[in-house]
């Protein structure tokens, strides 16, 4: 077994060049080797009572896979993820470890903690690299039916966990590609789409599950269908949080004004980039991105690599900014500025109705709202502008109605967010839901826990019916 200790200084992880990878949408993070892995992973400390775990949302044995590493088993570590995540390559690389296994390693106290996200993310690439070595069977069929409609890491979390337990399962996905969020709403630059999400929907596919593209719930078919007509015993909602916010300031209906999701949407799932595709986004030369967390910087990112000089407008100062410390930090590296207390009153429009510019008001920080965070104040006439052409609202995103409006029954908060209980059960019998349909806009990794619960409660509420 390898030595473990907590004076190994934490393995360091290769990446892009910054000056470089600001013009490419290749993956910025390159990833340990086999050897770098090792290295890192005899840093645990193999704790009796482990907080990562704790702290992780689908519980994943993190002391036991990373000693599998240490001791250079990964297929053994491979398999110990596979119990608790069907996609380990997807969240060691979204996942916000350092607000939850990494920040509640031991490790961190003193020194850096062990670089568990680093290592997951080696672990799955691993797997999809070695798919011969894990041949997964369909489960002996049960004869019960499940739908699962969105194909995000809610649904693919759910998916997988009733196909192993012998359910006939179908996604039914509103897109052309299956992913959810994984394949429209997070750059190539940060997750590969055909390299790493399209492996991990195929794990899930080779455990039987049946997905169908191009079906809107609500649209296409109802929920009320899928019970009565289709056949299925239990549906599963977890389509996602895509309804955009918007300030409400004049100006956002100037042409050149769009939300973070449909700019996002077109560069991922359209290949915007790529001059063989021909793809319709408006590419600016100057753009405004109104927003502070992740999807703020992976639009302004995106705004780099198609060529426009890109700014971050964020109306609290840099200790508030809710997006991944990494993300900041690599958004910084690249080039972005960030304009920290500043929020937008009005954008300017042209004769033609095009935006050329977007007018301003510093804030300062007052008492601290009901979330903790020091409410922005308005500095009173210290308006000012900025000149641009295209402005992005990164300011989040609300479930769609269109599935509650069709389905009877189905009660929601004042959010639009759907209500279940902590199991997934919604107020309408046989259907349940987790991940951003109920929580809005969330992370992949509490999305795929909501998935699981979700699936434990259809399988018991399936078995005793």
């Amino acid at each position: 077994m390898a030595t473990k200790g907590n004076k190994i200084p934490r393995t360091p992880v290769r990446e892009q060049d910054p000056a470089i990878r600001a013009t490419n949408f290749e993956e910025v993070c390159l990833g340990y080797d086999e050897q770098e892995a090792m290295l890192e992973a005899t840093r645990c400390l193999r704790c009796p009572r482990p907080r990562c775990v704790q702290a992780c949302p689908v519980g994943i044995n993190i002391p036991g896979f990373v000693g599998k590493l240490a001791d250079g088993d990964i297929k053994g570590a491979a398999d110990i993820i596979g119990l608790d995540s069907s996609l380990p390559s997807v969240c060691g690389r979204v996942c916000p470890q350092e607000t939850q296994c990494e920040g509640s390693c031991v490790l961190g106290i003193k020194n850096e903690p062990l670089a568990i996200g680093k290592l997951e993310r080696f672990t799955g690439d691993w797997k999809i690299a070695h798919p011969e070595q894990f041949e997964t069977a369909p489960a002996t069929p049960n004869g019960k039916r499940v739908a699962i409609v969105g194909s995000g890491p809610a649904g693919l979390a759910c998916a997988s966990d009733l196909a192993r337990l012998g359910y006939d399962v179908t996604i039914f996905e509103a897109l052309h590609k299956a992913g959810g969020v994984l394949v429209y709403g997070i750059p190539e630059f940060r997750l590969p789409k055909e390299r790493i999400v399209a492996k991990e929907v195929e794990t899930v596919q080779k455990l039987g599950v049946k997905i169908e593209t191009d079906v809107v719930i609500g649209r296409t078919m109802t929920v009320d269908q899928l019970l009565d007509d289709e056949g299925f015993d239990a549906v599963f909602i977890g389509s996602g949080a895509g309804l955009p916010r918007f300030m409400g300031i004049p100006g956002e209906n100037l042409n050149g004004v769009f939300s973070a999701n449909e700019m996002l949407t077109r560069a991922n799932l359209m290949h915007a980039w790529e001059e063989e595709y021909d793809t319709p986004i408006y590419q600016g030369k100057r753009m405004v991105i109104v927003g502070g967390g992740n999807v703020a910087m992976d639009a302004v990112r995106t705004a780099k690599r198609l060529g426009a000089d890109a700014v971050i407008v964020y109306r609290r100062s840099e200790a508030e900014l809710p997006a991944r410390v990494e993300e900041v930090h690599h958004a910084k590296q690249e080039g972005i500025d960030f304009r920290m207390l500043t929020n937008p009153v009005r954008i300017l429009g042209d004769e033609s109705g095009k935006v050329c510019g977007i007018e301003c008001v510093k804030m300062e920080l007052g008492e601290p709202d009901a979330s903790g965070r020091r409410s922005p104040v308005e500095v009173p006439g210290s308006n000012f502008t900025m000149d641009c052409d295209v402005v992005i609202m990164a300011l989040g995103t609300s479930p769609n109605p269109l599935i509650k409006d069709t389905t009877e029954g189905l009660e929601v908060t004042r959010r639009g967010c759907l209500v279940a209980d902590e199991e997934g059960a919604t107020t309408r019998k046989g259907v349940f839901a987790g991940g951003d349909a109920v929580t809005g806009a969330a992370t992949v990794i509490l999305a795929m826990g909501a998935g699981r619960k979700s699936a434990a409660a259809i399988h018991e509420y399936l078995s005793e019916k």
